[in-house]
Protein backbone atom coordinates (compact mmCIF):
# COMPACT_ATOMS: atom_id res chain seq x y z
CA UNK A 1 0.00 0.00 0.00
CA UNK A 2 1.58 3.55 -0.69
CA UNK A 3 2.73 5.82 1.94
CA UNK A 4 0.16 8.94 1.82
CA UNK A 5 1.99 12.11 2.48
CA UNK A 6 0.88 13.74 5.52
CA UNK A 7 1.31 17.70 5.89
CA UNK A 8 4.09 18.59 8.88
CA UNK A 9 1.16 19.80 11.11
CA UNK A 10 -1.47 16.73 9.86
CA UNK A 11 1.35 14.32 10.97
CA UNK A 12 1.44 15.82 14.70
CA UNK A 13 -2.26 16.24 15.45
CA UNK A 14 -2.13 11.88 14.88
CA UNK A 15 0.71 11.78 16.64
CA UNK A 16 -0.62 13.18 19.88
CA UNK A 17 -3.83 11.54 19.30
CA UNK A 18 -1.92 8.56 19.11
CA UNK A 19 0.24 9.61 22.56
CA UNK A 20 -3.23 10.45 24.50
CA UNK A 21 -5.12 7.20 23.63
CA UNK A 22 -2.07 5.17 24.38
CA UNK A 23 -2.20 7.18 27.82
CA UNK A 24 -5.98 6.83 28.10
CA UNK A 25 -5.46 3.18 27.90
CA UNK A 26 -2.70 2.94 30.91
CA UNK A 27 -5.10 4.93 32.38
CA UNK A 28 -8.15 2.55 32.67
CA UNK A 29 -5.88 0.03 34.10
CA UNK A 30 -5.41 1.98 37.51
CA UNK A 31 -8.88 2.93 38.56
CA UNK A 32 -7.52 5.71 40.79
CA UNK A 33 -8.19 9.09 39.71
CA UNK A 34 -9.87 7.77 36.81
CA UNK A 35 -12.58 10.68 36.11
CA UNK A 36 -10.45 13.29 36.76
CA UNK A 37 -7.59 11.91 34.09
CA UNK A 38 -10.57 11.07 31.74
CA UNK A 39 -11.84 14.55 32.06
CA UNK A 40 -8.50 16.00 31.31
CA UNK A 41 -7.59 13.54 28.30
CA UNK A 42 -11.07 14.63 27.11
CA UNK A 43 -10.12 17.92 27.20
CA UNK A 44 -6.87 17.47 24.87
CA UNK A 45 -8.64 15.64 22.72
CA UNK A 46 -10.77 18.36 22.08
CA UNK A 47 -8.60 20.83 21.95
CA UNK A 48 -6.36 19.03 19.24
CA UNK A 49 -9.58 18.20 17.34
CA UNK A 50 -9.80 22.19 16.96
CA UNK A 51 -6.13 22.68 15.99
CA UNK A 52 -7.19 20.42 13.40
CA UNK A 53 -10.44 22.45 12.30
CA UNK A 54 -8.25 25.47 12.02
CA UNK A 55 -5.67 24.06 9.86
CA UNK A 56 -8.51 22.74 7.45
CA UNK A 57 -10.25 26.08 7.34
CA UNK A 58 -6.79 28.30 7.20
CA UNK A 59 -6.31 25.82 3.80
CA UNK A 60 -9.58 25.49 2.60
CA UNK A 61 -10.09 29.89 3.13
CA UNK A 62 -6.39 30.11 1.37
CA UNK A 63 -7.48 27.91 -1.97
CA UNK A 64 -10.94 30.14 -2.04
CA UNK A 65 -8.90 33.18 -1.85
CA UNK A 66 -7.28 31.99 -4.73
CA UNK A 67 -9.81 31.50 -7.17
CA UNK A 68 -10.26 33.77 -10.00
CA UNK A 69 -13.64 34.79 -10.95
CA UNK A 70 -12.52 36.64 -14.02
CA UNK A 71 -14.20 39.77 -12.79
Amino acid sequence: MKEIEMEPMTHYLRHQVRRLVVRLRECARDDAGYSTETVIITALLAALAIAAVAVITAKVMAKARGINLGG
